[in-house]
């Protein structure tokens, strides 16, 4: 059995850093400020003759057919739409953006689709130029009308609420030129400009006859893009096949150099983490990352691994740890009370668990951006981060400004000191047992658990969680359902409380609003699962957004990471500071070039490539 650990990634780099209506400007573009890329601080780390992006190899072979597995179904290959669901990889295979991101760096964009970009002093107008050259699959040029119409559809309703927030700061958008667009915002937000460039551009032709049928989920329109890969073989619900365009239009600009090395890319769908693990194991998939520290040290000496056809990769990352585990839906009772959420938080007996599912190798999260220089710090808020608290003293639940810590207990099953802290606060929220079922103002506490078919690891955590609050006198039930149900019940906020995960990056911006904004409290479709609406969650957004220095722009982030966390919205469960990923033995990757990102960078095959 080969195994692969790899030094972590250096993180120097951490510190540089309604439709609207078409309007044609005759006028010339202006000369690129920015040029070939945009940093949210500072410049580009790449010149702008840069050949490649510093974390391909520009030799890298091609060909091979890369095998991806997950659990699931799809019904859609329409990824921007709310209704239906569809593989999620499409949404970076399968479609193109104006800028790409490199993740070598916390957020910086050079152009793909288009070859420019330039923003004004005031950091309220982006112009991109579109790349002479750029070609959808089916030949035909990509324009600037493309651009404009993506944009536009997108912030219709039906389309997926992540596009909605930019395109309600967006004040006009505009063709400049033959190639150009600019889009001016209500406000100056150059990470706004950033994220308008990451936007897909689709064809605007191939949905001419009937626009409405861009939102209507299905399998029979193949999506024409200018993406390196088409579409080329579905199967409904089993699996989705694309094959590289060998008439690919961008293959040879800096931004490509040494990606998209693969010939094929087939994505399989399983009905649940059994088969998936054997399809594997049988050799009829490229890679299987693990999130489990016990399976991976006990799982993986299968013959295929004992005889080096599969190798075992340990890849370091500084990616924050987000947030992953139970989340509590704050929008019905009894979740609207923080004393009945520290309870609940107090009633999960983390290191019994750990210690079962993971061997007790797998810390636990400590907050939204642990693992990271952005996350919050111990003890008491200071400085500019008790700066930007003061004003919200009255909105700040406790240990925002003081500190605050999720409990520890004795790893032990019964819990007592989390159970009897759990009891005090019920108590002191109103409730008491009563012939052995906790009764409150809204009568007895019931709470069910919202779960997709095949994840068997969360059932595992929930069943002992549920045993535990049975102590307590909850009635706790569990709905196990299929993942079309439990797509629809988390985009209405139909539930009490459901397993997600928020994956962060080290450049958190204008997407914050989307994961915990207000408008999320309400509006469907939002990551604001939790249906957090405190006053001080935005405002430390908005000064996340707004800051003029690094420092200020790290203080509102820690500050925001203080509101999140002493919120109790979410039961907290471990994180991997290292990925884990058994992979084809030919399948392989620049390993002395490691971006911060780790080996997540976007999609596997984006830089991996096969060997004989």
């Amino acid at each position: 059995m080969t195994l692969n650990r790899f030094a972590a990634p250096a993180l120097s780099a951490l510190l540089r850093r309604t439709a609207l209506a078409l309007v044609v400007i005759t006028a010339p573009v202006a000369a690129a400020a920015d040029g070939h890329g945009i940093a949210l601080y500072g410049d580009p780390a790449l010149p702008a003759d840069y050949q490649h992006l510093s974390q391909v190899n520009p030799d890298a072979p091609k060909g091979g057919i890369f095998s991806d597995g997950q659990v699931g179904s799809f019904d859609s290959l329409n990824p921007h739409i709310l209704q239906g669901r569809t593989p999620w990889q499409l949404r970076f295979i399968a479609y193109e953006s104006l800028l790409g991101r490199a993740y070598d760096e916390p957020f910086t964009l050079y152009g793909l689709l288009a070859d420019s970009v330039t923003t004004n002093d005031a950091q309220t107008e982006v112009t991109f130029t579109v790349h002479p050259d750029a070609r959808f699959s089916d030949g035909t040029p990509v324009t600037a009308e493309d651009v404009i119409w993506s944009f536009n559809i997108l912030g219709q309703e039906g389309a997926h609420g992540r596009y909605r927030t930019a395109f309600s700061k967006v004040t006009s958008l505009e063709q400049v030129g033959e190639r150009g667009v600019r889009f001016t915002i209500d406000a100056p937000d150059r990470e706004l400009l950033m994220i308008l460039g990451l936007r897909p551009v689709m064809k605007k032709a191939q949905w001419a006859e009937d626009e409405s049928a861009f939102f209507r989920s299905g399998l029979e329109t193949i999506p024409v893009t200018s993406a390196p890969y088409v579409i080329t073989d579905v199967d409904a619900g089993r699996y989705v096949e694309l094959s590289r365009d060998a008439d690919y239009w961008g293959a040879d600009i800096p931004f490509r150099v040494g990606t998209n090395n693969v010939d094929v890319i087939r994505m399989e769908f399983f009905g649940d983490a059994t088969a998936h693990f054997e399809a594997f194991k049988a050799g009829e998939l490229s890679t299987m990352r693990e999130t489990n520290a016990a399976r991976w040290a006990r799982d993986y000496d299968f013959p295929a691994a004992q005889s080096g056809e599969v190798v075992l990769s340990e890849i370091p990352h500084q990616r924050p740890t987000g947030m992953t585990g139970l989340v509590m839906n704050t929008r019905r009772a009894p979740f609207d009370d923080w004393r009945v959420r520290e309870a609940l938080i107090q009633a999960f007996n983390f290191e019994y668990l750990n210690g079962i599912i993971n061997g007790g190798a797998q810390p636990r999260i400590t907050s939204y951006f642990a693992n990271s220089p952005l996350g919050m710090q111990p003890g008491a808020a200071d400085g500019r981060v008790a700066e930007l608290l003061a004003p919200f003293a009255d909105d700040l639940l406790p240990g925002a400004v003081e500190g605050y810590a999720f409990p520890e207990t004795d790893g032990s099953a019964r819990n007592r000191a989390g159970i009897r802290a759990a009891t005090d606060l019920l108590a002191e929220a109103g409730y008491t047992v009563d012939d052995g079922v906790l009764t409150g103002p809204d009568g007895p506490m019931q709470i069910d658990f919202l779960l997709e078919q095949g994840s068997s690891e969360v059932q595992s955590i929930v069943d002992v969680y549920v045993e535990a609050l049975k102590r307590l006198g909850i009635e706790a039930s569990v709905s196990v359902v299929d993942d079309a149900q439990h797509k629809e019940r988390v985009n209405s906020y139909d539930f009490d409380m459901v397993y997600y995960r928020w994956g962060l990056s080290l450049s958190p911006g204008n997407e914050q609003l989307a994961y915990w904004g207000p408008d999320g409290v309400e509006t469907p479709g939002s990551r604001n699962l939790m249906g957090a609406d405190n006053p001080a969650i935005p405002a430390m957004i908005d000064a996340m957004l707004n800051a003029e220095s690094q420092g200020d722009y790290v203080a509102a982030i820690r500050a925001l990471d203080r509101v999140l966390t002493s919120g109790r919205y979410v039961v907290p469960v471990w994180h991997n500071p290292i990925s884990w990923i058994a992979h084809d033995a030919r399948l392989t990757f620049a390993a002395d070039r490691l971006p911060i990102y780790g080996d997540w960078i976007g999609f596997q095959p984006d830089v991996w490539w096969f060997t004989e």
